[in-house]
């Protein structure tokens, strides 16, 4: 039984629950959206990936998110998983993600898709 992301309870009143897989893209989604120093126990988790919707776009920027986001996907969640692709996009003031992955413990492929809207959203 894996508790759901974010925070919830269930039609009846009960912590709210989720599947393996959910719970597997709950997690990816903590890691790609949670900027180190959020968590005071963890001051070091997370990857930062919201603030590339405040900065000027290049590639340089892009090259340095995609090495750190997938390695700290790696160090979050690589007993767990194991990333094959990473795509950022910024467009119009929104971050878009596509994770594509394999879950080390059925050998099962996934793709997880998230957005998030900055300031401007």
């Amino acid at each position: 039984m894996n508790l759901d992301f974010p925070f919830d309870f269930d039609h009846r009143g009960r912590t709210a629950t989720t599947t393996e897989d959910d719970h597997i893209r709950d997690l990816i989604e903590q890691v790609l959206f949670t900027s180190p120093g959020e968590r005071v126990n963890r001051p070091d988790f997370g990857c930062g990936l919201m603030r590339l919707v405040f900065e000027a776009a290049s590639e340089e920027l892009a090259t340095t998110l995609q090495f750190t986001t997938q390695a700290s996907l790696q160090r979050w969640l690589g007993d767990t998983i194991q990333v094959e692709e990473l795509l950022v996009e910024v467009r119009d003031a929104a971050l878009l993600v596509t994770v594509r992955y394999v879950v080390r413990r059925t050998g099962e492929r996934r793709v997880a898709d998230f957005r998030r809207e900055g300031a401007a959203g």
